[in-house]
């Protein structure tokens, strides 16, 4: 079944692009050029028709062509499943990021409930040797896809959790202060555990019910006590009684802010940290493809999947099976590349956009297709 589709857009000012406009249907898009010339520059414009920051987590003034000047905008037609939006994005010079849903002012949060999209990008690479943020990041990014509401108790959670935090720092030990902050941390952080439980189930279901040339992995909440609450009841009391550690370290201690996520690859049994490169790098493929297939059972549809170089790590086999499981799942998925030969297995499943750079700013050209023709 067709999913999410981006039938139209255009870009205004956009980091490296002046001004581009593109008409699309819904086979997966491949883009190829050298690198610089601002093929990921293209896929950040479509990661911001959903709530956040995109794909680079830049701020809404760094995505300006011309900083401090004219600002930017993004414009998208989307269809899906009974339904069409058009979606518009911008920020002025100074500005906060704006949106506009089918005509009328909304809040970013509003985007999670029309558009599901997924990404991949080269930082994500290191996903399971860094830290425990960009882990927590892209289980709730996950998290989101299932249930747009996530979106609303990770702002909750985190603006209760601030001024508690300032509390903390300013020493102050009013005791009803805490306990109403607490209390909102408390609703918002049980929401935010269940959600993220609720995903890391999808997902293992997901892996189990296909078929597919890509590794399983076993996933888990995992990070310090109190980490992953079930109950806004015990996480209350868990907050309660760290004020005074919380008010020495004049930071929150404990809460789903800390919880990480743990992964097994399955046909080795050892942690995802220990695998290979490539190990690494199929594992998050395989996790994003669960996850779109997921979407695809819950939703009726599969996501929009914005694969950054995702050719990286993976021999010609491999590659090709990964362009027949996006085929076979119906998703228009925007795959980056530095030349069209990497995309030879495609064929006709796809449509070709070439980007290539000329005196500091990047160009758009459609292409009949990966041969060397249109190389």
């Amino acid at each position: 079944m067709p999913g999410l589709l981006l039938t139209e857009l255009t870009l205004s000012q956009f980091r490296s692009h002046d001004r581009a406009r593109l008409s699309l249907d819904a086979r997966p898009v491949a883009v190829f050029g050298p690198n610089g010339a601002g093929k990921t520059n293209l896929l950040e414009a479509v990661s911001l028709i959903s709530p956040g920051r995109g794909l680079r987590r830049a701020g809404a003034e760094d995505l300006a062509r011309v900083p401090g000047q004219l600002g930017w905008k993004v414009a998208a037609v989307l269809s899906g499943p009974g339904s069409g939006h058009e979606v518009e994005t911008w920020a002025l010079p100074g500005g906060n990021r704006q949106v506009r849903l089918d005509g009328k002012a909304a809040a970013q949060v509003a985007l999670a409930r029309i558009a599901r999209v997924l990404w991949l990008v080269p930082s994500m690479d290191r996903l399971w040797i860094d830290g425990a943020e960009g882990r927590r990041r892209f289980l709730d990014r996950i998290a989101l896809s299932f249930e747009p509401g996530h979106a609303e108790a990770t702002l909750a959670y985190e603006k209760a959790m601030r001024e508690r935090n300032r509390l903390l720092k300013d020493e102050v030990r009013d005791p009803h202060w805490f306990a109403a902050l607490e209390a909102r941390m408390a609703e918002a952080g049980a929401a935010l555990g269940a959600n993220r439980r609720a995903a890391l189930m999808r997902l293992e279901t997901a892996q189990a019910e296909a078929e597919t040339a890509f590794p399983r992995a076993t996933l888990a909440m995992a990070g310090p006590e109190g980490s992953d609450p079930e109950d806004a009841g015990v996480l209350a009391g868990t907050l309660a009684a760290g004020r005074a550690r919380d008010m020495a370290a004049g930071r929150t201690l404990a809460g789903p802010h800390r919880a990480d996520l743990a992964a097994i690859f399955d046909a080795k049994g050892i942690e995802a940290r220990y695998c290979s490169t490539g190990e690494q790098k199929a594992l998050l493929i395989a996790l994003i493809l669960a996850n779109a297939r997921a979407l695809a059972q819950d939703f009726g549809a599969p996501p929009l999947l914005l694969l950054d170089e995702v050719a990286a790590h993976l021999d010609a086999s491999r590659r090709a099976a990964l362009y027949d499981e996006i085929s076979a799942l119906g998703a228009q998925a925007w795959m980056t590349g530095t030349g069209a030969e990497l995309f030879a297995a495609l064929g006709e499943r796809a449509q070709y956009l070439e980007v290539h750079e000329t005196g500091g700013t990047s160009r758009i050209e459609r292409r009949d297709g990966p041969g060397p023709g249109n190389a």
